[in-house]
């Protein structure tokens, strides 16, 4: 069976204050009764001090040669005067246990004789006799004149007052010991339910996150450690859900990525295919006619060497985009104006025949710190991008100079805008935008890659801006100046 925390709080309470109450009572039962016989005690022994004064004083004054004779002659009288004098009824024995006289028969209760049996055998003693809500007290002890016992004395005194002083302390008690049960009962039920409510909802809630609903947050406004706890539940869950939303995007990411790398390898394969296609094609032609044909020698050969260029190109950029492979150069003070000049001018032959110019504007003492064959590279695959991604019968506008510690370059052509979903990914290795991937399918995704490391290795930065039909490449490199010329 279940039981809840609330429920076996209470339960708990109960059991201890049951038990508490039973003890309680039990102690103080016997603490009060204990009170009750030392009262009795001492009243009863000051009573039989006061009577043995009154009955030697008789026996002084009328003295007899036998004691015992005058007691018996005088039990009456002096039964009575004790009785004014004690406010007891009292009874008169002979030695022997034989009654002589009785103030008030109705007093002694005949079934109640332990105290007068051990007067008889010469002790004091009393009884306590609990009946009809009244409390008496039986008390004998043997009157003894000069040694001898001459007779018995029994007194019967009601202390039912005090025994009802006993049962209205015990009552009041009682109900003091309920009255601070219940108090504690109700503020410990409110003190559960505070704490077992917001457990059952934190129980509830994780069991839903368990169950995958991520949305669910706790609501409790307490400034103590249970609202302390729903704080950081609801963080949990929070960064819960952020892993799992990153590890999905990752996901994504890398299905989208193992798709662009198959396409890649597709495409690589049959670009690599071409060109060697087109070379063993020439070369068997070539080899069967020697040189029988000059003119259709000359042509294969020139498709040879072209073929070869090509295939010489793409392997190189598998190459550069291998970090494994790739060896990291010495970098060296270099003018990167300078290797941007000759970058503009030996793309040009390339740009007219896609039918664009290039504008270059660049200042002089452009000085880095780094690679001189890895900038140039740099500065082939931005130009190249732009002259195969330009607009026909347009302009690529170079810019470099110098903007206070650092060397900016920028190049800027015309042509298709890209759209923001794609210059987010487009430095990823194998991405390129949709719209560009029939234009050059040999080469995909590899350019930006590469000028992104060579960007990186140089502890510069590079981004890449489209609208309105203009795309902009910002290159920044930090300058080093004319003073680190002897590095």
């Amino acid at each position: 069976m279940f039981l809840t925390i609330k429920v076996k709080f209470l339960l708990g309470l109960l059991i201890i204050f049951s038990i508490s109450l039973l003890l309680l009572n039990h102690f103080i039962v016997q603490i009060i009764d204990s009170s009750n016989e030392k009262i009795i005690t001492q009243d009863l022994i000051g009573m039989k001090k006061n009577n043995n004064v009154y009955v030697r004083q008789s026996f002084m004054i009328n003295h007899f040669s036998n004691d015992e004779i005058y007691f018996q002659q005088t039990a009456k009288e002096m039964a009575d005067e004790l009785r004014l004098v004690t406010s007891s009824e009292i009874s008169a024995y002979t030695s022997q246990g034989q009654l002589l006289y009785q103030t008030d028969a109705s007093k002694f209760d005949s079934t109640v004789h332990d105290d007068l049996d051990q007067a008889l055998q010469g002790k004091t003693a009393y009884t306590i006799s609990y009946a009809n809500n009244l409390t008496g007290v039986y008390y004998s002890y043997p009157v003894v004149i000069e040694g001898k016992t001459v007779g018995i004395l029994r007194f019967s005194k009601d202390f039912s007052l005090l025994h009802e002083q006993g049962k209205q302390i015990m009552t009041f008690i009682y109900y003091v010991t309920i009255a601070i049960f219940a108090a504690a009962f109700v503020f410990s039920y409110i003190l559960s339910r505070n704490i077992t409510l917001p457990i059952v909802k934190l129980t509830k809630a994780s069991t839903e996150v368990t169950q995958g609903n991520l949305n669910l947050r706790l609501r409790l406004r307490r400034k103590d450690e249970i609202g302390k706890l729903a704080d950081n539940f609801n963080q949990m869950i929070e960064k819960i859900k952020l892993q799992i939303q990153r590890i999905e995007k990752d996901r994504d990411r890398l299905e989208e990525l193992n798709r662009h790398r198959k396409q890649f390898f597709d495409n690589m394969t049959h670009e690599l295919k071409t060109p060697l296609t087109t070379i063993l094609g020439y070369a068997e032609t070539i080899k069967e006619n020697e040189w029988s044909d000059k003119p259709f020698f000359d042509k294969g050969m020139d498709h040879i060497i072209d073929e070869s260029k090509r295939l010489h190109g793409m392997v190189l950029k598998l190459l550069e985009l291998s970090m494994e492979t790739s060896t990291q150069e010495t970098f060296e003070m270099v003018d990167a104006g300078q290797i941007l000049q000759g970058v503009c001018e030996g793309m040009t032959i390339k740009a007219e025949r896609y039918m664009k110019t290039i504008d270059i504007e660049c200042e002089p003492g452009l000085r880095v710190y780094g690679s001189p064959a890895r900038l140039r590279q740099l500065f082939i695959n931005l130009l190249d991008n732009a002259i195969k991604y330009g607009r026909a019968h347009s302009t690529i506008t170079v810019h470099a100079g110098q903007v206070s510690d650092t060397v900016h370059v920028t190049v800027s052509n015309e042509g298709e805008t890209i759209a923001p979903k794609d210059l987010a990914r487009i430095f990823e290795p194998f991405y390129r935008a949709d719209s560009r991937e029939l234009a050059d399918e040999g080469s995909r995704g590899l350019g930006l890659s590469i000028c992104k490391a060579i960007v990186d290795d140089h502890r510069g930065k590079i981004r890449i801006e489209s609208a309105e039909g203009r795309t902009t490449v910002y290159v920044a490199l930090p300058y080093a100046g004319a003073e680190e010329e002897t590095l």
